[in-house]
């Protein structure tokens, strides 16, 4: 092989990958901390193992564009329009606020003139997609209120970066700069609302088309193809390729072949966005830093003060605690891979001075890498202090006493309660989770409280010697336990209807004698199980009979193990005699009907093991 051959840059990068990652993770810094300091450590400012170029450019920027795909896939038009105030309002407000406050400073401190000073400011609001996405991948908080806020800035960023790049060129260019914008802006809508009309007619046919071969390299190659297609189109008309594969990931999102796309293009795309933050580690000038350091540090200070308020403040406003808003504003306080391209052109273009540029160039790079880091602090911080910050419990007003105490709102509690509400019986839930009480009385209004059902306070507050039902839906076992058995101290006249995780479970619950043990998973199988046998061929009659059966003989098995839950041998005993029991009874029943053939095999195998979740 060739010293200069194009594989060994792939072959050190992929090197980089396996031994960085893993060691960042070990350290608990993130995935992304160990691609930037692998490209540092490689990189022309490093080791001098690679030194960039136009491939290395090009994988780069398709991490990014496939990850817009897989986020475009993530939602549909009908989801966006749901987001359309927190996009476009708190998007446009972060943008152009932020947008000002830096565009006003670097006048000011840098002697920048109007135009550039435009540029800057703009180019230094957007913050990161790649980073600000995969640190939300990484925590799992995408779906969370904030992570949903944070994407929608995110995207509006992306949007606001296809004027601005177009705008540079025409800002260099002084006086025609605004009459020569808009047909670019025209080009640029006029080429997305073609992809738009052509993937709603064409995007479906295609895919079933190569769905008929039943060939997984034809689907991979076909999902490549609108991603990466749709990309190049778009950023033809001078848009940002990202935008492009994003609206094809939206196109698609409602349609049959959503998993099957993101199936195949996961791999790809932690690959190429790997590659991405490599890139970026790469491009950070050590050297600059090292002959400026006060300088670099006081760019990157004043980005992160400048733009942490305008966060900090949209994210009180939309998402009303102080904790998230904090999430958000370290998420997105750094700067983006957009400014990057902005910059480059400015500085080709004569906007900005070379110098001035790599500094700025470097301070993003700097603010990106320590995104991370940030967001992790931030998250033990919150972490640690969250709890105490809370109080023991929420005062409840006094009032007509609720017949029913619900202890835990979560799946199973959220059910019973709106169950109770339709039939306008008086209740009050308990949740010991802040963020569930705030989001349910900001979506619903139902009369829940902040508190653990375990205290004997907060129990007193909500009225439970009033109340003829107690259910606890805690899903906490040992918690559940913790309150059963305070309940049924301090309230032995009341109605205990108990969630039992499991068998196990169930069994310590009902040392505690309360009125009713509801297994969560137990009657959800049943169901499950008399649906198999009718996909099967018995008859629905047939099938709920014996699934019937089933549940009679289990719950009589339950009280019978009870018994002797604590003695292993003696229950695997009742185990196994209650299985033979169990196929002499449907043996007894098949001989003295005519099912259909094959109908009682589920039931001649072994049910769940007796100690197991059922």
């Amino acid at each position: 092989m060739h010293a200069d051959s194009p594989l060994l840059p792939l072959l050190i990068f992929l090197l980089a990958i396996v031994v960085a990652v893993p060691l960042a993770g070990r350290l608990r810094l993130g995935a992304v901390m160990g691609y930037l300091g692998a490209g540092m450590l490689i990189g022309p400012h490093g080791l001098g193992w690679v030194h960039g170029g136009a491939l290395l450019q090009t994988l780069s920027e398709l991490g990014i564009v496939l990850l817009l795909f897989l986020i475009g896939l993530e939602l549909s038009p009908q989801r966006l329009w749901v987001m359309r105030r927190q996009v476009f309002g708190y998007g446009a407000l972060q943008v152009v606020l932020s947008a000002v406050l830096l565009g006003v400073a670097s006048h000011a401190a840098l002697g920048l003139g109007a135009h550039a000073a435009v540029v800057v400011g703009v180019g230094l609001a957007l913050s990161s997609t790649a980073f600000g996405l995969q640190i939300l991948a990484e925590r799992k908080a995408l779906p969370s209120a904030w992570g949903r806020l944070a994407f929608s800035l995110l995207l509006f960023q992306d949007l606001a970066a296809i004027p601005l790049i177009a705008a540079v060129p025409l800002l260099a260019q002084g006086s025609q700069a605004g009459a020569a914008l808009w047909p670019h802006l025209l080009q640029v809508v006029g080429v997305v609302l073609a992809v738009v009309l052509g993937g709603r007619l064409l995007l479906r046919p295609l895919f079933r088309i190569a769905a008929r071969v039943q060939q997984v390299e034809v689907s991979t190659a076909m999902a490549l193809l609108v991603a990466l297609g749709t990309a190049w189109v778009v950023g033809q008309a001078g848009a940002s390729m990202a935008l492009g594969a994003f609206l094809a990931g939206l196109l698609l999102a409602d349609s049959e072949y959503r998993h099957e796309l993101e199936s195949n293009i996961e791999p790809f795309k932690g690959l190429l966005l790997g590659l991405f933050f490599i890139s970026v580690g790469m491009a950070a000038n050590l050297p600059l830093l090292l002959r400026e350091p006060l300088l670099i540090a006081a760019l990157v200070l004043v980005l992160l003060l400048l733009k942490a308020p305008v966060l900090y403040l949209l994210g009180r406003a939309a998402l009303r605690t102080h904790a998230d808003a904090v999430r958000l504003t370290v998420l997105l306080a750094g700067g983006g891979e957009f400014a990057f391209v902005v910059f480059q052109l400015a500085q080709a273009h004569g906007l900005l001075q070379t110098p001035l540029q790599q500094r700025l160039v470097l301070a993003i790079t700097l603010s990106m890498a320590l995104t991370p880091l940030l967001s992790a602090a931030a998250h033990a911080l919150l972490a640690r202090h969250a709890q105490p910050a809370q109080p023991p419990y929420e005062d409840i007003p006094g009032g007509r006493p609720p017949r029913v105490i619900i202890a835990g709102y979560g799946r199973v509690g959220q059910i019973v309660a709106r169950v109770l509400h339709a039939h306008g019986i008086a209740y009050t839930a308990l949740e010991h989770s802040i963020e569930q009480v705030e989001t349910t009385r900001r979506y619903s209004g139902m009369r829940i409280f902040f508190g653990d059902p375990g205290r004997p306070e907060l129990l007193r507050a909500a009225q439970a010697a009033e109340a003829e039902v107690f259910v606890l839906a805690t899903d906490d076992p040992e918690a559940n336990l913790r309150t059963a058995r305070l309940v049924r101290r301090l309230y032995p006249g009341i109605k205990v209807i108990a969630r039992a995780r499991n068998r196990q479970h169930a069994f310590r619950l009902m040392d505690l004698q309360p009125h009713r043990v509801v297994r969560e998973t137990f009657h959800s199988s049943l169901v499950m199980a008399r649906q198999v046998l009718e996909t099967l061929g018995l008859d629905a009659d047939t099938a709920a009979s014996h699934v019937e059966r089933f549940r009679r003989h289990d719950e009589t098995l339950l009280r019978a193990q009870h018994e002797v839950y604590d003695d292993e041998a003696k229950l695997m005993q009742s185990t196994r005699e209650a299985l033979a029991d169990l196929e002499r009874l449907f043996e007894a029943d098949a001989a003295g009907s005519d099912p259909a053939p094959r109908a009682d095999a589920p039931l001649s195998r072994p049910p769940p093991d007796a100690t197991g979740s059922a």
